[in-house]
């Protein structure tokens, strides 16, 4: 169809008239008072909007000649163009897979870019791409603001939400950030993705925070095209759903119309802008030339329903507008329309030639280049008195031993003082201090701004955090329980980790996610309290996650996880076993053993753990257990009882799920020669998988085995032991292993 769209504007633009003459016209008048849109930013916006269709044009012909790939086009959705003339090009912006015009349009506004090549060396993949390195085609660009999406199904209004949380947030709290402090964020996209539960989660997000008297200066700009792919969105839903939303302020402009379009979206943004609240622009669009390049539109769409779009097309009716109007004439209308294709074409023709990546150290550069960096990371000393003066007394080193939960929490209050811009924000993590009261006093010492409560959405939560990260924050947001993460996983899988990698880490993503997990917990049990399903997290590359079982580990390797979010932009997800928070024995009642001080700043060379490092316990010369988490524990204790086997154990504690520490492990491995892998999470899709795989693949002949739980949901009760791996298991394990 893109033929069939492409003759009929130049059949309808030949066959006009040109009106009145325009002389005494300036280029600054309106174009069609009332509307404040001039005559000259008209001919710009047309320039956009015709960028945007050729490129269009040029990636289906590059995709017809095998030298281009799968792209969304914008065609019919170029009076988003209007809505990048309304803001600066310092307001941040998260856009729709149509944002073909809002992208040109924009870089009108900042010197120094080629927006055209820009977009078809993205749709050719080459490497020159200057956004995503040739890794995918984006609307990106990051000395225009623009945070790049990958076709997006609103997984992207979570971040949005939390980059306009964070404009007034640094800005209270007088840290530089990225973004002026008046700016507007604006997002983009359909009116399909208004339907899911992402989207819908955000926009109440923004609202309930504005309830509350937050700053929260966002532009959700629906482009209502009437269909997602081949399902038709019903007429007036978005109207009907979207118009009366209290506290979500609503404009409506028809796309076609550049004037109108142009005149309701500079004055959303300005009410945006003035009343730092989020608003709705609802901007009816249409679909040209079907959803992607792959699509066939017939198959869905009658002939006569494609071309009754035909008049609507935004291009189009700019261009009746121009001529109308006297500014241009038909011919002059065609010239440019031809020197844009012409100049377009002769750059697909020169990008198709370019190189793409072809290695996969190429591929994966921004994913190998964070790993090292943050693998480098040690953090910053802090100021003893200025430390000192923030933690008050004692400070935590001169507080004896510790139980895990308090030394998570001593560690957090030490970021805070040390950062001062990290925030720590969940549900019930300020005045209640957590569920199990790991963040207690945190928000007295730091304040609410810093330390605060959210609303219980994970996808609201890990949105801000997104939306922090690249607005010059360090987030460090709980989720309550392993089982809600799954809830709202795709924000940190299809958000948090792959920006680095589509942005070669122009736009980084520093977070610290702390996850309260695994099983074992008594008293308050079932599945969703207690979940060892990490598998989700394991998969997803250049992901740091951490697994502390003991108290002086849970601190170094919380500030260490922080180092890398703060250096690297890693994303780092901080596992925590509920089990062992409050846990004070090992072996005997009374003995204290799984208590520890805090690791003292002026040591702490000493005290670094770096990420993907084990720590080994014993020296036995008869078997390696290898574990983590409350496996740390039950192996410490069987390997006390089978001494009385006469058999000599050493226990190595992982540490670090990902990336997992393979050469402290098969280290460990051969210093014994077998190896038992002591594992609480599930046999299918657990961590010894991994571990096992990576032994073999290191090349690691002696005897090996594993012990797991069991591939169930843990249950209620007493009942969740019938499940869990036990101790008895792991001795009687053991001992079949040495025997062999």
């Amino acid at each position: 169809m893109a033929e069939q769209i492409d003759d009929y504007f130049i059949s309808v633009v030949s066959g006009l008239v040109r009106g009145k003459s325009s002389t005494g016209v300036r280029p600054e008048d309106p174009i069609r008072p009332p509307s404040p849109l001039s005559v000259q930013g008209t001919l710009d916006l047309f320039d956009a909007q015709l960028g945007s269709r050729h490129l269009d044009l040029a990636a289906r012909w590059l995709r017809s000649q095998g030298m281009g790939f799968y792209t969304i086009g914008s065609s019919g959705h170029e009076g988003n163009a209007a809505v990048a003339a309304a803001l600066r090009p310092t307001d941040p912006a998260l856009l729709h897979y149509r944002s073909g015009g809002f992208f040109l349009a924009r870089a009108q506004q900042v010197d120094g870019s080629d927006p055209l090549r820009d977009v078809l060396l993205g749709v050719v993949a080459a490497t020159e791409e200057p956004i995503s390195g040739g890794r995918h085609k984006v609307f990106g660009r990051h000395d225009l603001g623009i945070i790049p999406q990958t076709s997006t199904v609103a997984s992207h209004l979570p971040r949005a939400v939390g980059v306009a949380f964070s404009i007034a947030r640094a800005h209270k709290l007088h840290l530089p950030s990225p973004w002026p402090a008046d700016a507007v964020a604006v997002c983009s996209f359909g009116d399909a993705s208004a339907n899911h539960s992402t989207a819908v989660g955000a926009i109440n997000t923004a609202v309930h925070s504005a309830y509350q008297g937050l700053p929260l200066p966002l532009l959700f700009v629906c482009e209502d095209n009437g269909i997602g792919i081949s399902t038709k969105t019903p007429t007036g839903w978005i109207a009907a759903n979207f118009g009366e939303r209290a506290g979500l302020e609503y404009f409506e402009a028809d796309g076609s119309d550049l004037p109108a379009a142009y005149a309701t979206a500079k004055r959303a943004a300005d009410w945006v802008r003035g009343h730092r609240k989020p608003a709705f622009l609802h901007l009816r669009t249409v679909r040209l030339m079907g959803h992607a390049g792959s699509d066939l539109e017939s198959a869905y769409r009658t002939s006569a329903e494609i071309t009754a779009d035909f008049d609507r097309d935004p291009v189009l009716c700019t261009a009746r507008l121009l001529i109308e109007g006297g500014h241009l004439g038909p011919t002059e209308i065609l010239a440019r329309y031809e020197d844009t294709r012409a100049e377009v074409l002769g750059l697909a023709r020169e990008v198709a030639e370019l190189s793409q990546l072809d290695s996969p150290a190429a591929v994966m550069r921004p994913l190998i280049d964070t790993a090292e960096q943050a693998t480098a990371a040690v953090p910053e000393r802090v100021d003893p008195a200025e430390r000192a003066e923030f933690v008050g007394s004692p400070l935590p080193e001169e507080e004896g031993r510790l139980t895990l939960a308090l030394s998570i929490n001593r560690a957090l209050l030490d970021v805070l003082a040390r950062c001062p811009e990290a925030l720590v924000f969940g549900e019930d993590v300020a005045r209640k201090g957590g569920v199990y009261g790991v963040t207690r006093g945190l928000m007295k010492k730091a304040g609410s701004a810093r330390v605060f409560d959210t609303l219980l959405d994970e996808q609201a939560i890990l949105g801000l955090a997104l939306g922090a990260g690249v607005s010059g924050l360090l987030p460090i947001p709980e989720i309550q329980y392993l089982a809600y993460l799954h809830n709202a996983a795709d924000q940190i899988r299809g958000e948090g980790a792959t920006l680095q990698f589509f942005s070669d880490r122009q736009y980084r993503n520093p977070m610290v996610v702390r996850i309260a997990g695994y099983g074992y917990q008594k008293g308050f049990g079932g599945h969703f309290h207690n979940d060892n399903a990490v598998a989700a997290l394991r998969d997803i590359p250049g992901v740091v996650v951490a697994s502390p079982s003991r108290p002086e580990d849970a601190a170094a390797m919380m500030h260490t996880c922080v180092a890398a979010a703060r250096t690297a932009g890693a994303v780092c997800v901080f596992l925590e076993p509920i089990a062992l928070y409050h846990i004070r024995d090992l072996h005997d009642d009374g003995d204290g053993l799984w208590l520890a001080p805090y690791p003292d700043p002026a040591t702490q060379a000493e005290n670094h753990v770096p990420i993907g490092s084990a720590r080994t316990y014993g020296d036995g010369t008869d078997l390696t257990i290898v574990t983590y988490g409350n496996g740390l524990r039950m192996s410490l204790r069987v390997a006390r009882k089978l001494e009385r086997a006469h058999i000599a154990a050493r226990v190595v504690d992982l540490r670090w799920l990902a990336p997992l520490p393979v050469q402290d492990v098969v280290r460990e491995a051969h210093a014994t020669g077998r190896v038992l892998v002591v594992d609480e999470t599930r046999k299918s899709g657990g961590v010894s998988e991994g571990v096992v795989a990576a032994l073999v693949d290191e090349g690691f002949t002696g005897p090996l085995a594993r012990v797991t739980s069991e591939n169930s949901f843990i249950p209620l009760g007493d009942a969740a032991l019938e499940v869990l791996l036990s101790e008895d298991t792991v001795e009687a394990a053991a001992i079949t292993l040495v025997s062999r």
